[in-house]
């Protein structure tokens, strides 16, 4: 038996990887385009497993993806690759339409022609699962309730618009030609080996740097975290589950504002590893916010739980403090992932106002 797995050198996918063969022999060949993004070394310890195969390509390439497929024969295909920052999005969005659209309608077409050809048993219990993100539904006022999987698509920013788009490319290829598709909207994620553009890394990266801690305009955007082990527990339970054509919404329960998230980060820091003459939370410093930046996401992840019995194993407080303490115990792992473009992203995207 083997699963397809795209985009499985990034920080969630990877994570799924890992975490899928410490439970299971079953082979994944993993596809992934090793963008600045898709680091291999994060599967380091995978190296010699005959169970994992790392390829280097794209989603878009339909002749790659249909050899794979015909060479073989996965089970399932679960569809991680994305370009996902909303910031890099904004300055560049060409390459979320390619990726995030153009790629995803040619995984699928490559995908529809496996399953179509596959023997009737395999066919009935083939998967497709796309991996998708609380963004495509817009922002919530304080008082608003959490994004249930029926609520409208609003997306507000190039990134969302194009992973919006995808999800309905998706369900369109199981209502008009059948393929058996999943769909997974999670919110925010965080822990070991996310790359540190995104604000939990990021905030222990420049704080043990002694860099100032970026917020973006007042702090008070409210997420709701995940911890990305609880996510790749989720995907894994609506593989095996989950409903034909059915949307599932994955959260952590944990909404709180960013600037909360940077002080608890500061806290542990200067529990874990303190710094001389005072708080990382003097580090902290406000700069102009990110345009269109949505207000508050919150998932309601009631229907997984109901249908599923899944629920998130971690708390926020538990994870944060796992996380932290695997970036401190991984100095080599972030200090290889820290090149010259990504210093010099991070310099233009936070300048101080």
């Amino acid at each position: 038996m083997t699963l397809l797995v795209t985009g499985g050198a990034g920080f969630i996918g990877a994570n799924f990887v890992l975490d899928w063969l410490a439970a299971s022999d079953e082979t994944v060949i993993n596809l992934d385009k090793l963008t600045y993004a898709g680091n291999p070394e994060t599967l380091a310890s995978l190296q010699g497993d005959a169970r994992h195969q790392l390829v280097q390509g794209d989603i878009g390439d339909a002749a790659l993806v249909s050899r794979l497929l015909a060479e073989h024969r996965p089970r399932a295909v679960i569809n991680f690759a994305a370009e996902s920052h909303v910031d890099r999005s904004i300055h560049g969005p060409g390459e979320f339409i390619e990726t995030n659209i153009v790629g995803t309608f040619r995984l699928l077409e490559a995908v529809r022609g496996y399953w179509a050809d596959l023997p009737e048993a395999d066919k009935t219990a083939f998967r497709f699962l796309h991996v998708s993100t609380d963004e495509v539904y817009g922002s919530l006022a304080k008082d608003d309730p959490a994004f249930a999987e029926t609520h409208r698509y609003e997306p507000n920013s190039p990134y969302s618009a194009s992973k919006a788009a995808s999800d309905h490319l998706v369900r369109a290829w199981h209502h008009t030609y059948g393929l058996p598709v999943l769909t997974t909207n999670c919110s925010n994620n965080y822990g070991p080996y996310h790359f540190p553009e995104k604000l939990i890394p990021l905030m222990i990266v420049n704080a043990l740097a002694g860099k100032p801690l970026p917020v973006y305009g007042d702090g008070m955007q409210v997420r709701d975290w995940l911890y990305v082990k609880d996510h790749c527990s989720a995907i894994r339970t609506v593989l095996a589950g989950g409903r034909l054509g059915e949307t599932y919404n994955v959260g952590g329960w944990n909404e709180k504002p960013n600037i909360e998230i940077v002080q608890t980060v500061c806290k542990l820091l200067d529990e874990l590893r303190p710094k001389a003459g005072g708080s990382y939370a003097s580090q902290i410093t406000y700069v102009t916010d990110r345009p269109g930046h949505d207000r508050r996401y919150a998932i309601d992840a009631r229907k997984l739980e109901a249908e599923l019995g899944w629920k998130p194993a971690e708390t926020f407080e538990t994870g944060i403090r796992k996380t932290v303490e695997w970036y401190l115990a991984n100095p080599d792992w972030v200090a290889h992932v820290q090149s010259g473009a990504y210093r010099e992203w991070v310099q233009k995207q936070y300048s101080a106002s």
